[in-house]
C-alpha cells in the first residue's frame, strides 16, 4: 500500500504538470493573439490609407467637418475634407452627429449598436447589457455584463445611445442603420 506521502507527491507533480502544461499553452495563444492583432492593425491601417486616397479633395458639403483644435475648441473658419473614419484599435468613441458613419465606431460598438438596430426595426423596446450578452452569445457574467454597459454608457455620453430607464438601451433619436448615423 502506497504511503499518504507518496500519494500526495504524485498528485502534486500532475498538478505541476498540468500547470506547466497550461502555461505552454497560455504562452502559445498570447502570441497568437498578439499575431492577430498586428494583422488586424495592419489592415485597419490599409483601410484607413485607402480612405484618404480615395477622399476627392473638395467634395460634398457632407464630406467637410468641422476640425478641433486642441483642448476640444471647434472653429468654423478651419474645414478639412474627412476621409471615411477608420476604426482603430482601442479607438476613441467620437461623439455623434448627422451623417456620421458607424465605421467611425470600433466593432464592439457597431455590434452593440447593430443590436440594438435591429430591436428598432423589429419595433422592439429597449435592451439590457445581459440580454445583449446572451445576444452575442457571450457567458452572462458579471465581467462580460460590466464591459457592454461601460461601452453603451460611453455610447450614450457621446449621443450614439440613448437610456431611457436605468440599464436600458436603446439608439438615440437620429441614429440608424449601419451605414450611417442618420
Amino acid at each position: 500500500m502506497p504511503s499518504v506521502v507518496g500519494l500526495l507527491e504524485q498528485h502534486e507533480l500532475a498538478a505541476r504538470r498540468r500547470v506547466d502544461g497550461l502555461r505552454e499553452e497560455a504562452e502559445r495563444i498570447q502570441a497568437e493573439l498578439a499575431t492577430a492583432e498586428q494583422e488586424w492593425l495592419e489592415w485597419t491601417i490599409a483601410r484607413e490609407r485607402v480612405g484618404a486616397v480615395l477622399s476627392v479633395p473638395g467634395g460634398s458639403p457632407a464630406d467637410v467637418v468641422v476640425t478641433d483644435l486642441p483642448g476640444g475648441a471647434g472653429t468654423e473658419g478651419e474645414v478639412q475634407a474627412s476621409p471615411p473614419v477608420a476604426a482603430k484599435a482601442k479607438s476613441q468613441v467620437p461623439v455623434w452627429r448627422e451623417g456620421l458613419a458607424w465605421t467611425a465606431l470600433s466593432a464592439d460598438y457597431q455590434r452593440i449598436l447593430a443590436a440594438l438596430a435591429d430591436r428598432v426595426r423589429l419595433g422592439q423596446g429597449p435592451l439590457t447589457c445581459q440580454e445583449m450578452a446572451a445576444a452575442f452569445g457571450m457567458d452572462v457574467v458579471p465581467a462580460r455584463v460590466e464591459a457592454l454597459r461601460s461601452k453603451s454608457k460611453r455610447l450614450v455620453a457621446r449621443g450614439w445611445l440613448a437610456e431611457p430607464a436605468p440599464g436600458r438601451f436603446t439608439l438615440a433619436r437620429g441614429v440608424s442603420g449601419p451605414g450611417g448615423g442618420s
